[in-house]
This record gives C-alpha cells, structure tokens and sequence, in this order.
C-alpha cells in the first residue's frame, strides 16, 4: 500500500511513484497532515513539527496561498485574537 511522500523518497529508497491529480493529491496531504500531528502528539520530536509545517504549507499552495501570504495570515490572526503566549486556559461562561 502506498502513501504520499517527500519528492526524493523515491530516489533515495526505491520503489515506484506516480504524480497524483488535484483531488488525490488534496486528499493524501489531508490523510499526511494527520499522519505527521499524530506523529508529533506521539513522539513530541521538533523534527515532526517540520513535517507538519511540509504538509501546511502544500495545502495552502493548493488553495493559491503563498508561505508567505500564510505567514501574513497568521499574523493577522495573532494580531486580532493574540497568540498562545500567555499559556491561558479558558473556561468559557455557562448559559
């Protein structure tokens, strides 16, 4: 069974490869993306971070956004809603 994978596993390790069109290749960074955080949850290796960064930043390049035009996003994001740097648990009202 296969999985999608970095560009030069082939070349390094073997095997035989194929390009994917659009929707498969959607759907496998998708399935990637959960595959690399499990990965993280699991190991809580930096290292898997990268991966997950890898995967991000082909999704968005599939939506026509750029690292950067991302980064810009997230920023903005930041800007409006803050960050994670407070480390701040919130126990939101009862209603």
């Amino acid at each position: 069974m296969g999985k999608l994978v970095r560009d030069r596993i082939p070349v390094l390790f073997g095997g035989t490869s194929r390009p994917l069109n659009p929707a498969e290749f959607r759907a496998a960074l998708r399935a990637k993306l959960g595959e690399e955080v499990a990965e993280y949850l699991e190991t809580g290796e930096v290292l898997e971070l990268a991966d997950v960064l890898e995967v991000v930043y082909a999704l968005a390049e599939l939506d026509g956004v750029s690292r950067g035009e991302l980064e810009d996003l997230r920023v903005r994001k930041a800007e409006e809603r803050g960050a994670f740097a407070a480390r701040l648990w919130w126990d939101p009202p009862s209603t």
